[in-house]
């Protein structure tokens, strides 16, 4: 496994943490997503109500940061904040604790992904700005599975080499693509929604909840059998 060599001091990451947990009284063991990747550090922080540091290191803060260390948790020993924490309430809040267990568990640690970073950051700042969720997660979800290379072509069917069609409906073969259907079932995906999730276009709601089987059905494959627990707590509010 890599391991996070010395920052130099010109060495000034953004960066969100995904997990916090105590460490020690005075300690935090931190999950830290930047564009170099994920990784575990310690932070040394204040324990006191009025510190100003006290609350910084929270999920949904835009920072800087700089960290120390060749093992596989570093120390963290600079951070700051860039701009205001993105307030997310109710199901937004749900959705940015879905985005933070999807990147906890799909990447890899201290492998690069900076545009999963971008995409992260952008959904956080259109969540708060109270966007519309199914399309923001949708989007998320797609940019993450194609930067891990698990995409699959939404354009093509794979058997045949057939453009999609919108008037159409396919099945899904996970880690190879898409084949035409006879007719629609429970488990086709119709042309206009394949076509429209490629193209970056919008989609009625009852197309949104097809996308929205669709992506799951391949996270899912990847997550494994253990369930997400975010996924449970939008569960239990409906």
């Amino acid at each position: 496994m890599a391991t996070y060599s010395d920052n130099s001091e010109a060495d000034l990451h953004r960066a969100f943490i995904l997990h916090r947990r105590p460490y020690s009284d005075t300690n935090l063991l931190l999950e830290c997503f930047t564009a170099a990747g994920r990784f575990p550090a310690i932070a040394r922080v204040s324990t006191s109500s009025k510190s100003r540091t006290a609350g910084l290191l929270q999920p949904f803060t835009p920072l800087w940061i700089q960290w120390k260390g060749k093992g596989e948790v570093v120390s963290l020993y600079k951070y700051e904040q860039i701009s205001q924490p993105y307030i997310l309430k109710d199901n937004a809040l749900l959705c940015g604790f879905y985005l933070n267990e999807l990147l906890t568990r799909l990447l890899q640690r201290n492998d690069p992904f900076p545009d999963v970073f971008q995409a992260y950051s952008d959904t956080l700042e259109a969540l708060a700005a109270g966007s519309e969720i199914d399309p923001l997660l949708r989007r998320f979800e797609l940019r993450l599975l194609d930067n891990l290379g698990y995409g699959i072509d939404l354009r093509y069917t794979y058997d045949t080499g057939e453009p999609v069609e919108e008037d159409g409906y396919y099945t899904v073969a996970i880690e190879q693509g898409l084949s035409r259907a006879d007719y629609q079932t429970e488990q086709t995906l119709s042309g206009k929604t394949l076509l429209a999730l490629s193209n970056d276009q919008e989609l009625e709601p009852a197309l949104w909840r097809e996308a929205r089987n669709f992506t799951r059905k391949m996270l899912n494959h990847y997550l494994g059998p253990t369930p997400l627990k975010s996924r449970e707590l939008f569960r239990k509010k409906f």
